[in-house]
């Protein structure tokens, strides 16, 4: 790997090197919107050197009301001939500029301070700040003090100062406590201003120690890999900025409990740098799915999806299987699980007559008739009530609702809809909804994915925001390759360089498809999202008129807002992230 020098932000800011201005005001009242400031102090330090003090009186241009007088010892007498907000802040900001500012509930301090600004007209400096009150919480037991306030706190680190509600007595005495949580942080291996405002007592000290691991990271887009002394992979992940991530697992923004026993193992962190975060999403997956790492949840049922499928017998039925053969029948999905399969299936049978029962049937039938055909829903071929050309045109109605050509089905599953609705059965239009959403993702899935799966390859392009292209090989549904064109440069010879030197791969078959279906899904929502054009396609690219897809887009946004949900589940990528989510029913070709 390429040595990359460090740059100060990647080590860290030195707490010895950090200017700290410790501040402390005192009020009218509890309210930055109602009440005003009526004293502020402050006192500016640097390795643990005092370098300046700032104290003013402020005439809040309001009556101090008594208990405040009481508690403060500040009167209205005091603050007649003190500066007004106007001239004070600005003061203070000056003093204080360049520093990170602390306070002890550095909320409430900061609060008025930000108000005060506003008030008179000015713009916050977006000031780094440090809340004593915080690490205190995390640092200091109940063994050690009773509670948390600055007085307290005062007497475990023996500060020099007595808070008194005085703004210069009480900052003077937050300095105190504020070097010796420094202190204390310190023993723990935290040296750094980032590490110290991000502290929290939730990362232990060996997961602080393992930040050494992020240090020969790139700043890329990529994948990384956790992996323990065995070399055995432990997580993988992926980001548009690999050693930025990475860093975060040694900090308080890692609050996923699963992520500390996952540091607490690794060993090593392994970068793979990628061209484009498509790139990186795609190798996640495959790594994943290799790997079958114990700390990702997701990504790892690639290969346990099931298929809804029309069986091809005398008589056929719907049935759940695990993998599609190359025998001719229609198939819809994947599905992520037997029980939104299920769902797809009773979809059907809401509106097509085929036969629920799993046995064999003879042409001239048998038996009797189950309650499906009493009720309508079912032509009772078993018992020879239907022949086998009659019972051929209600599969052609299922096998159309499949292959895309199902609209009149689709609108009588919507009208059955409405129809439960209209006599208030709203559970039972609940529960036929929901079934219905499952059959058309299911449905749009397959439709989609298809006609990619058979296409020996798309090449396409979508626009960098900072110039250039960003080029896609896609063959037979599987990521073949990709690159990027810089801004100004001929794209068609990257075009040419990126199909020469892009993965070789042979058509799959249903058994054994070229790439997960998760991959091809994947590279089916970067190429239909907009700005995306295709440059080169060896194939047909197509999706049918009145086909899932459309029926999709339709239905998805008012399930969507009848549950007060944005996107679903899972199952299936989100509103208008392809199915032609955004666009005109009917027949849309690449190229």
């Amino acid at each position: 790997m390429q040595a990359i020098q460090a740059t100060f932000d990647d080590l860290g800011t030195s707490l010895a090197d950090v200017t700290f201005v410790v501040v402390d005001l005192e009020t009218t009242g509890g309210s930055p919107e109602h009440c005003g400031i009526t004293e502020i102090g402050a006192v500016k330090v640097r390795g643990g050197v005092v370098l300046g003090e700032f104290q003013t009186l402020v005439n809040p241009a309001e009556p101090i009301p008594a208990f405040i007088s009481v508690l403060t010892g500040i009167t209205d007498a005091m603050v007649a001939d003190a500066p007004r907000i106007e001239g004070a802040v600005p003061a203070f900001l000056e003093f204080a500029a360049g520093s990170v500012l602390v306070a002890h509930n550095a909320g409430f301090d900061i609060g008025f301070l930000k108000a005060a600004t506003a008030r008179v007209g000015g713009t916050w400096p977006r000031f780094r700040v440090l809340d004593t009150l915080h690490l205190a919480r995390h640092l200091v037991t109940r063994d050690e003090s009773p509670n948390h306030k600055l007085g307290s706190l005062a007497h475990v680190f023996s500060a020099h100062t007595t808070p008194d509600h005085r703004a210069l007595h009480d900052a003077r005495a937050t300095v105190d406590v504020l070097h010796g949580l420094i202190e204390r942080v310190g023993n723990l291996g935290v040296h750094t201003l980032e590490e110290l405002t991000s502290y929290t007592s939730r990362v232990t000290p060996e997961q602080r120690r393992k930040r050494v691991l992020a240090e020969p990271l790139p700043h890329a887009p990529g994948v990384y890999l956790f992996r323990d002394a065995t070399r055995r992979v432990l997580y993988v992940g992926t980001s548009r900025d690999i050693r930025t991530r990475v860093r975060t697992y040694f900090t308080a923004s890692e609050q996923r409990s699963r992520m500390a026993d996952m540091v607490r193992l690794a060993h090593v962190v392994e970068p793979i740098v990628c061209q484009t975060p498509l790139e990186a999403q795609v190798r996640e997956l495959r790594l994943i799915d290799e790997h079958q790492p114990r700390f990702n949840r997701r990504s790892k049922d690639g290969r346990r999806t099931v298929w809804v499928k029309l069986t091809r017998e005398r008589f056929p039925r719907l049935s759940i299987v695990k993998h599609v053969r190359d025998d001719g029948a229609h198939h819809i999905g994947p599905f992520r699980s037997r029980a939104t399969a299920q769902a797809a299936i009773d979809a059907v049978h809401e509106v097509v007559p085929l036969r629920q029962c799993t046995k064999t049937l003879s042409l001239t039938g048998s038996g009797s008739a189950c309650a499906l055909a009493d009720l309508g829903r079912c032509g009772a071929p078993c018992t020879g009530a239907q022949t086998q050309s009659e019972y051929a045109l209600v599969v052609d109605r299922c096998a159309a609702l499949f292959s895309g050509n199902g609209r009149a089905d689709a609108d009588r599953l919507r009208a059955r809809l409405d129809e439960l609705a209209s006599q208030e059965r709203f559970e039972d239009a609940a529960r036929v909804r929901d079934r219905f959403v499952q059959l058309v993702r299911g449905a749009a899935r397959a439709q989609r994915v298809a006609p990619l799966v058979r296409s020996a390859e798309v090449v396409a392009a979508r626009p960098r925001p900072e110039g250039g292209w960003e080029l896609v090989s896609v063959r037979h549904g599987r990521l073949a390759g990709t690159a990027v064109s810089p801004r100004g440069a001929d794209p068609m010879v990257f075009v040419r360089t990126l199909q020469a030197t892009a993965e070789v791969v042979p058509p799959g078959t249903p058994e054994r498809p070229a790439a997960l279906v998760e991959e091809t899904e994947i590279l089916l929502r970067w190429l239909e999202a907009p700005g995306v054009r295709i440059v080169e396609l060896d194939g047909s690219w197509t999706c049918p008129v009145g086909g899932a897809g459309s029926v999709r887009h339709e239905l998805e946004p008012a399930v969507a807002a009848a549950r007060e949900v944005v996107g679903f589940d899972r199952d299936a990528p989100a509103v208008g992230a392809g199915d032609g989510g955004g666009r005109r029913p009917g027949w849309r070709r690449a190229g």
